[in-house]
């Protein structure tokens, strides 16, 4: 950044700039306050060994010609008219002003008269050349504000030699919008009256002075190109809070630095100092809208050092990125906030990031996430003059007390759409071994010397009175004398120069310990930071074009048939008019002789010729008879030009004589179909609906499914098909039994077509990724899990699933992204259902006490009772001792703990299930819900170190009770493992089962055992099933569903005695086991094979009443009858036989049936049925067989 005014030495002649070489050393010259526009400053970049080419740093190519660039672009700053500036004398103010950027002088307008109440014209221009050879011209385009500073001249006095000024206001222009492509940008600027101003006296209510500026280029600074691989990127130091409690406002004063790197180039780091950190104390409450300074305000000056319209973002902590946004830290964050003291910064640094800087920075956060900022103490200079004051400045320079260190995870920078983090991150005691270990090997030592110097620099040259400068020879006496210089003094607790290790085997050998440091974390001390990108260095896919990625993998179906036009269109058009006018002419002559029909005459021809021509002289005087024709013609129309093919006029009128008659008698054939199809003389019988409904037949196939009757259960899929191909739900459900029967091809087939009938179905598109992702689709695979999350946002599941996938890519940056949004939501439903459950709560405690109001009082007890506390009767009817009311009750920290794990011990005996659906904690109600969301902290009412009244028992009632933190009960992975073992996703489900196991929880629980167990079930690796169940019966001795799988793995290994003791057991809980089903027809069957039929028919009842099925039916037909019960067990077969007719069990021991109650022909018909479906149980037919042998009829062979 140059212009002529700028730069001593560059002269522009033909855009061609010339270049004069001076060789001294970049830190030589930072007390040179004309040669440090690169190297000092809040948030100035120091790149050390590097040298001035006036004004711009070049290598040490002094006699090589500078490269071809860009010519300077001129920046022209436009100050068009004033109002309302008042002066010290008078109304008319003669104004000038005065134009800065940086520490230069840009231009002065000529004096202007002002007055309060009307605007003055300046019309002044002042420029502004950047050029393009030097990355940070750019930057301090970002990061540098334009000074409008307004002067008052007074007019000359008698022997006075100069004009007298009066500093009146300053304003600050933006420079920022050119650098996001803009060519002009206007403002209307408030100007800010500085200390001794006439402005300070105009009234709040007044209006303020105002200046209209616009600044403007003639091409945009940066091409298509730059803006589109360049980016900005702002970092906000905001506040230090909960510092050591040895800083205090009284004694020695000190300025607080914070320092960072930031790369600006493909090859360099930039560091970033923030020198200005100010301790203020708890009484110097925090503005709701803090407004963020200028990180180089240059001359600027009171508020005019503030950045216009730029205010510190506010986020509630769960939503922060940072250290401290658990919930057992907001109460210190709390606490230090409001009732400590706090270094204040509240700064913000721009950096312009070049492609090749955005490039070396997404490589740097890749391979070191966490981000190093410093923290540390410099001592204020002294005010004092003359050699006190010089040796002040020898024995303080830069020296660094305090070091600490705090480290950002600027990984969430690298998830696809995020711009931005912003938290509170935890400041630890720096030592060059904790840095290293941390960067993992990138980082060897800080930036603190370095930053100390360009801050006390900087500090000493902007303060009233500077102490003498040193300059070059006096450092290298001072050196030569074994002072401390400006490079090497640091405080006894910090680590030296000398003390740092060179490889990282000395680091682990000796570790320095900073004990100044200690105190930032005795203190549990934070800093709170912003980090913001224009762009996300990762652009996200908006969800119109996943949506259309989507459609052009899965083009959607249309829901109606496509239109035909043509011939076969317009005869159907015909057709539907045809039966439009037969309906209304129908009515007609319903409304005309309804009367005469109701009184049953008899109808002669006579009569029927009568009604006709009333019915036309109606039509007809009406006029409808000219509507119906009408409405017929378009029809009539479409069926000459497509069928016909007729659109010009006849020449022959021979020819339009037959053309007439042929299409007459076309119409009238067409017009005697559609009658027939639409009318009719006689009631045509309803078609009967199906006796099954879909639910019925998905209840069907699952049930085939657990009894390993595939082909079965494909049928049922098939059908549900058959019945509603445009069913979305019923191509996923037999996508998923596709699944179970590692049939992958045409899986991916059913949820294909299941996406092109609903584009937003969220599980088809979350299983159909999973398929890719078993197909080794990845691309594909990424396209629709993130396609779930953009149809629904708010879903647990889709955000667990796309984590679950990038952790098979291996893509972790990716994975932590979306289980970190997953936990997110978790946590909202958890607090939404406890909202629910207090407002439920809440409602009924006002029902109840409506009800105790409508109620007639209680008689009083007697005089002994009522004096005698212990004898009060109780709602139970003995006598109980008072206590307080339930309302009124604190927990302590002890209950409030105990309470919490006898919930967390007692959480599986209130649920229906052992997994829960996702989004289940948000259905459950009353107790039962509130019973599932712990407390993660005690409240607390005491505060008297803090010197807070304690409440008593007067206003103990009116103090709200501190709500419980809600913690959910399942986590994002087991909420992904119930749905995933629902639909038989196999290695989706491992990989969540495996994170599971890694919360940090206190080790796997039994419903994690329940789960695994589950998985080896499907996988038919019933040993690996049946020692977790062991493992999960050890933790949770009376759980239904893992007494009830621990059954089947015993049925399935045909240890038939044990299975029929666990199913038994879980029958006895008085939880039911999420799936009952089962449960009774492998129990039932038991029975039935140990001949105990009465306990046989009582079960397969029970899975009657519960949700009937042939099969449950068909087992209370065979226990019926072997109980002899023939009648019922007829009913009971009839019933199977009406859900499945097709079952050819059924058919047979309904011809057993027949047989036994003399029914030949009955018999005969079940029996070749029975054959003919292929009845395949050899004892059955050998039994039949026997009966018709004993009773002489069944066969018809015989």
């Amino acid at each position: 950044m140059i212009n002529k005014s700028m730069c001593s030495s560059g002269v522009v002649k033909e855009n061609k700039l010339v270049y004069k070489v001076k060789a001294t050393h970049f830190a030589d010259e930072t007390a040179d306050t004309d040669k440090n526009r690169y190297g000092i400053g809040a948030g100035i970049g120091v790149r050390p060994g590097s040298f001035r080419v006036d004004g711009f740093r070049k290598s040490f190519m002094a006699d090589v010609e500078a490269p071809s660039v860009r010519p300077p672009e001129a920046i022209t700053i436009a100050i068009h008219r004033v109002r309302g500036l008042k002066g010290q004398k008078g109304d008319v103010v003669n104004t000038t002003i005065r134009v800065e950027f940086g520490e230069k002088t840009i231009g002065e307008s000529p004096k202007v008269d002002c007055t309060l109440d009307s605007s003055a014209e300046f019309n002044y221009n002042a420029t502004l050349n950047c050029t393009y050879d030097d990355p940070i011209a750019l930057d301090e385009i970002a990061n540098r504000p334009v000074v409008l500073t307004f002067i008052e001249v007074l007019p000359k006095e008698k022997r006075q030699k100069e004009e007298k000024t009066i500093l009146l206001g300053q304003c600050t222009v933006d420079l920022l919008p050119l650098l996001k492509g803009e060519t002009t940008q206007k403002y209307t600027l408030v100007i800010n009256s500085l200390p001794g101003s006439p402005l300070e006296q105009i009234p709040p209510d007044f209006s303020r002075p105002e200046v209209d500026v616009t600044i403007s280029v003639n091409d945009a600074l940066l091409d298509e190109s730059q803006l589109n691989d360049g980016n900005l990127f702002a970092i906000t130091m905001e506040s230090l809070y909960s510092p050591p409690d040895s800083w205090t406002q009284t004694g020695q004063q000190y300025h607080f630095v914070a320092t960072l790197p930031i790369p600006v180039s493909g090859e360099k780091e930039f560091t970033l100092v923030y020198p200005s950190g100010q301790l203020k104390p708890p009484i110097d409450k925090e503005l709701p809208n803090k407004q963020k300074k200028w990180a180089i305000p240059g001359s600027a000056q009171g508020p005019s050092q503030y950045i216009n319209d730029s205010f510190i973002s506010t986020s509630p902590i769960e939503d922060e990125d940072g250290d401290f946004k658990e919930k057992e830290d907001r109460e210190h964050r709390s606490y230090a906030e409001s009732e400590k003291n706090r270094v204040c910064w509240n700064t913000e640094r721009r950096c312009y990031l070049e492609a090749s800087a955005i490039k070396n920075f997404q490589d740097s956060v890749a391979k070191c996430r966490l981000w190093p900022v410093e923290i540390f103490r410099i001592p204020q200079a002294s005010a004092g003059k003359g050699k006190k004051g010089r040796h002040y400045k020898e024995d303080h320079d830069a020296s660094i007390s305090f070091h600490g260190v705090a480290f950002v995870d600027l990984a969430p920078l690298l998830y696809p759409g995020v711009s931005k983090i912003h938290g509170a991150y935890k400041v630890y005691a720096y030592t060059d071994h904790l840095l290293n270990e941390k960067t993992g090997g990138k980082r060897k030592t800080g930036l603190a010397e370095e930053a100390s110097k360009v801050a006390f620099n900087l500090l000493n040259r902007n303060s009233t009175s500077p102490s003498p400068k040193k300059g070059a020879k006096d450092e290298k006496k001072d050196l030569k004398k074994g002072r401390p210089g400006s490079n090497a003094q640091v405080r006894g607790d910090e680590v030296t120069q000398a003390q740092k290790s060179d490889t990282a085997s000395e680091y682990d050998q000796q570790v320095p310990v900073n004990t100044e440091g200690q105190q930032y974390v005795d203190c549990k001390s934070y800093i709170k930071l912003e980090f913001a990108l224009t762009r996300p260095l990762v652009p996200k896919r908006p969800p119109e074009e996943l949506a259309r990625r989507v459609a052009e993998y899965i083009p959607p179906r249309p829901m109606f048939p496509k239109r035909t036009d043509g011939a076969t269109r317009a005869v159907e058009d015909y057709h539907n008019q045809v039966a439009t006018v037969a309906n209304l002419i129908l009515d007609e002559f319903r409304e005309l002789f309804s009367d005469e029909i109701k009184e049953g005459e008899n109808e002669t021809a006579g009569l029927l010729e009568s009604r006709r021509h009333k019915l036309i002289y109606q039509l007809n005087s009406s006029g409808k008879y000219f509507a119906f024709k009408e409405q017929l013609k378009h029809s009539v129309v479409k069926i000459v030009r497509e069928k016909y093919l007729k659109t010009t006029t006849f020449e022959d009128r021979q020819e339009f004589q037959t053309f007439l008659s042929e299409l007459y008698v076309y119409l009238i054939d067409q017009m005697h179909v559609s009658l027939g199809s639409v009318l009719a003389l006689e009631d045509q019988p309803p078609i009967p609906k199906p006796l099954t409904d879909s639910a019925q037949l998905k209840h069907f196939a699952r049930e085939a499914e657990v009894n390993e009757n595939f082909a079965l259960a494909e049928r049922y899929y098939q059908e549900r098909i058959a019945r509603d191909k445009l069913d979305a739900d019923s191509w996923f459900d037999y996508g998923t039994y596709c699944l179970y029967v590692n049939d992958v091809t045409k899986a991916e087939e059913c949820f294909k077509e299941c996406i092109s009938l609903d584009q937003k179905h969220i599980y088809g598109l979350l299983l159909y990724g999973v398929v890719c992702t078993m197909t080794e689709k990845n691309e594909l695979a990424e396209t629709f899990f993130e396609a779930a999350t953009c149809v629904n946002p708010k879903s647990i599941l889709a955000w667990t699933m796309l984590g679950l996938y990038y952790d098979a890519v291996s893509n972790e940056i990716g994975a932590e992204m979306a289980y970190m949004e997953a936990n997110k939501l978790n946590n909202q439903a958890a607090v939404s259902a406890a909202k629910d459950v207090r407002e439920d709560e809440v409602d009924k405690e006002k029902e109840e006490k409506k009800d105790s109001v409508a109620e007639p009082p209680e008689p009083l007890p007697d005089a002994d009772t009522a004096q005698d506390p212990e004898l009060i009767p109780s709602s139970e009817g003995g006598l109980s001792v008072p206590g307080p009311p339930p309302e009124l009750i604190i927990p302590t920290p002890t209950s409030a703990a105990n309470s919490a794990k006898s919930s967390q011990r007692n959480n599986h005996e209130k649920r229906p299930s052992v997994l829960k659906k996702p989004g289940a904690p948000s259905q459950m109600k009353g107790k039962e819900q509130g019973s599932s969301i712990h407390q993660s902290r005690p409240t607390s009412t005491q505060k008297s170190q803090h010197d807070t009244p304690q409440p008593t028992d007067e206003n103990l009632e009116d103090m709200p009770l501190r709500e419980p933190t809600p913690v959910p009960t399942w986590s994002v992975y087991m909420q992904a493992v119930d749905w995933l073992l629902e639909v038989k996703a196999v290695p989706f489900t491992e990989r969540a089962l495996a994170h599971e196991l890694l919360l940090p929880t206190g080790g796997p629980t039994a419903a994690y055992y329940i789960a695994l167990a589950h998985l080896m079930l499907q996988k038919r690796e019933f040993a690996d099933a049946e020692e977790n169940l062991k493992e999960a019966l050890q933790l949770e001795h009376q759980n239904p569903d893992g007494w009830a799988l621990k059954g089947h793995v015993k049925y399935l290994t045909g240890d038939l005695n044990t299975a029929r003791e666990c199913y038994e057991r879980t029958l006895s809980f008085i939880t039911d086991a999420s799936e009952m089903h089962s449960i009774y027809l492998r129990l039932a069957s038991i029975y039935l094979q140990e001949a105990r039929f009465s306990e046989a028919k009582s079960t397969f009842l029970m899975a009657c009443k519960r949700s009937p099925s042939c099969v449950s039916w068909l087992g209370v037909g065979i226990a019926c009858y072997r109980l002899g019960e023939l009648s019922e067990a007829e009913d009971a077969l009839s019933e199977a036989n009406i859900l499945n007719n097709n079952d050819a069990e059924v058919w047979g021991y309904l011809s057993l049936v027949c047989l036994n109650t003399g029914r030949q022909l009955e018999a005969e018909q079940a029996y070749k049925y029975a054959l003919k479906l292929n009845l395949d149980s050899e004892e059955l037919i050998e039994e039949i067989k026997r009966k018709q042998e004993e009773v002489g009829f069944g066969n018809p062979q015989f």
